[in-house]
């Protein structure tokens, strides 16, 4: 048996998992043990002077003391619970003070009872803290010999501050990372200063080069302190190498030990993102205790609005979606989450396959469970797609969004909101025309009953189901070409969790049939995302994977105008939430426009004359 394994063996025994502290308890007291036995040999010439070896009681019950001092001492300063795989500065400092306090003990004890001579204590003392602090270093040579990896790839580390030396430590005890350190990189640090064995070889800004060098295959980022954009920026020098690189986090776990974990760079990290800044107990007014209900609650929006709403605790969830499947994986999802103790026990979560363009059955659903608040995100989306059908379109978007209102309205819901997009500014596509079309349908609801509506607009999420970002990570997977439809196409981008945790905020501001436009930040060229995302996985575009222009699809427009619409807004309390307030639209004339857009779609065959009817309808 190799020493790797004999050592995975030894951590997975049982002896070894329950009684760990203990074990080492007794390792150290016997240290102090044998510590005080050689100093009090020694301090008698190991009786080779014919003196006769006698023990009285008072050295019995003084020892007897000692070790219980020291015991106690473990127990305070938690030396019994120090990993010695990664004793560093802090783990010295806290042995080096449990044996500096048991010495003033001891001493205090020996001038009061004359158990020991004063130099006794002192050299007994040093001894322990030494051989201590040697068995655990001892400890550390000898596991990094057995832990035997094939180290013929070479890394480097960014950051040459507590966070680089833990990465260090990380790399060369743990076989899952089979690299050469070959040094650090640091703008703080001097060029030629060492730490832990390892040069400082230059600055951040030189990775293109050293890493060239010295062959580097491997980048670790490992800087505890930094603001966001030197973080973006020393994500962007790093990728833009096209070596693998990977972000070293800390997480506290048990026992106050600083756990690491290892991972890879993010597409969302490099995107120049504002800060949420989320006001939690407004969200909570109107969610805690409350039944919420979710349209499309399978879908990447829905479902992360679910996650979302049920931190804040409501009475009932009501999932509602046509897709079973996506609807009984978010179920489970929570059901997990209930076994775990990681959500609330209390939160009843219904799962119901409805579809929204059956008004009945949501009234039905709506009379039964009396939601609160009802979210609504179900619709088709892609927009190709709705342009070879744009009757679906029709009938799902426009037709199903107008049931969900008139059952909420119907049912006495006190909150709704919709959940919109930039493509209904001033659409060229069949999508983003329903779209707005279900705005003006909100907007055009005259009713005297307490129902605040507002519906919410924003661009594209990261990561959704049929976003770009899954179709470039398989594209590349499969080395390429990642298409792109025009060099110069741009789009607005927002992570999944910040659309949802600003729909949430939306909705408290939501009073009289608004519509909130989120401000996205600077719009994203789509062929440098294709780039990025080359680099990230480790390659080099153009030169391995090659980047194709394809052409605007059906529909597609070269730029969305989010920003425009911003201009024409003004702020809520929130910097990043923009209101249109509410124009009012005559309800028979948009309710007879629905009506021939739902007999059009259901007569008409001719996508491009469907498409012309849309478009003429949502002109004002």
């Amino acid at each position: 048996m190799n020493g790797d394994m004999f050592m995975e063996n030894l951590y997975r025994t049982k002896l070894y998992q329950n009684y760990r502290g203990v074990i080492i308890s007794l390792i150290d007291v016997f240290i102090v043990f044998c510590s005080y036995g050689f100093v009090f040999f020694l301090d008698n010439n190991f009786f080779l002077e014919s003196r006769i070896l006698h023990f009285t009681r008072a050295i019995i019950y003084g020892m007897g003391f000692v070790l219980l001092l020291h015991l106690i001492m473990q127990l305070i300063f938690r030396t019994h619970k120090i990993l010695w795989a990664y004793t560093g500065t802090s783990e010295v400092f806290r042995c080096g003070m449990s044996s500096l306090v048991c010495m003033v003990v001891m001493l205090f004890f020996t001038n009061m009872f004359g158990l020991f001579h004063p130099s006794l204590i002192v050299l007994s003392e040093i001894l322990a803290f030494i051989l201590t602090l040697g068995i655990r270093l001892l400890y550390r040579s000898i596991l990094k010999t057995f832990v035997q990896t094939d180290r013929k790839q070479n890394a480097l580390i960014i950051g040459a501050g507590s966070g680089g030396y833990m990465m260090l430590n990380e790399i060369y005890h743990n076989k899952k990372y089979p690299y050469n350190v070959v040094g650090f990189l640091d703008d703080n640090k001097s060029k030629g200063m060492i730490l832990s064995g390892k040069p400082v070889l230059g600055t951040i800004e030189e990775v293109g080069k050293i890493a060239k060098e010295h062959d580097v295959t491997q980048l670790f980022i490992a800087i505890t302190s930094a603001s966001a954009e030197q973080k973006r920026k020393i994500l962007e020098l790093c990728t833009s190498t096209s070596i693998n690189t990977k972000v070293m986090n800390f997480s506290l776990q048990n026992d106050n030990v600083q756990q690491i974990s290892v991972e890879d760079i993010q597409i969302e990290d490099l995107l120049n993102r504002p800060s949420i800044d989320l006001k939690i107990e407004e969200i909570a007014s109107y969610l805690i205790n409350k039944t919420v209900c979710v349209t499309g609650a399978g879908g990447s929006i829905g479902s992360e609005l679910c996650r979302q709403i049920v931190r804040f605790k409501p009475k009932e969830l009501v999932m509602i979606d046509i897709n079973e499947n996506s609807l009984y994986m978010l179920e489970q999802e929570f059901m997990r989450e209930k076994r775990l103790n990681h959500m609330s026990q209390d939160i009843k979560i219904i799962s119901l396959i409805v579809s929204i363009r059956e008004k009945d059955e949501l009234v039905k659903v709506m009379k039964k469970y009396k939601p609160d608040v009802v979210y609504h995100a179900a619709a088709h989306k892609h927009v190709p797609l709705m342009e070879t059908r744009p009757s679906e379109a029709i009938l799902n978007n426009i037709v199903g969004t107008k049931n969900v209102i008139e059952a909420c309205i119907d049912c006495d819901v006190s909150r709704f909101i919709m959940i919109s997009t930039d493509k209904a500014v001033n659409p060229t596509n069949v999508m983003g025309a329903t779209k707005r079309m279900t705005e003006l349908i909100m907007q055009s609801r005259k009713t005297d009953k307490a129902i605040k509506m507002a519906a919410v607009r924003f661009g594209n999420v990261l990561g959704s189901n049929g976003s770009v970002i899954p179709i470039f990570k398989e594209q590349i997977k499969k080395g390429g070409p990642v298409t792109v439809t025009d060099k110069n196409v741009q789009r607005y981008f927002m992570t999944i969790p910040e659309a949802t945790q600003l729909v949430l905020q939306a909705g408290y501001y939501a009073n009289h049939r608004e519509i909130f436009v989120l401000d996205m930040g600077e719009p994203v060229k789509i062929i440098n995302l294709a780039e990025k995302m080359i680099r990230l996985a480790g390659y080099v575009p153009y030169d391995e994977i090659e980047i194709q222009e394809i052409g605007l699809r059906p529909g597609e427009k070269m730029f969305e105008e989010l920003a425009l619409e911003i201009e024409k807004c003004h702020k809520t309390d929130n910097n990043l939430i923009f209101v249109h307030e509410s124009i009012d639209y005559d309800q028979e004339k948009i309710d007879e426009k629905v009506n021939m857009l739902r007999k059009a779609a259901k007569e008409i065959d001719d996508p491009t004359k469907l498409k012309s009817l849309l478009m003429d309808a949502i002109k004002d």
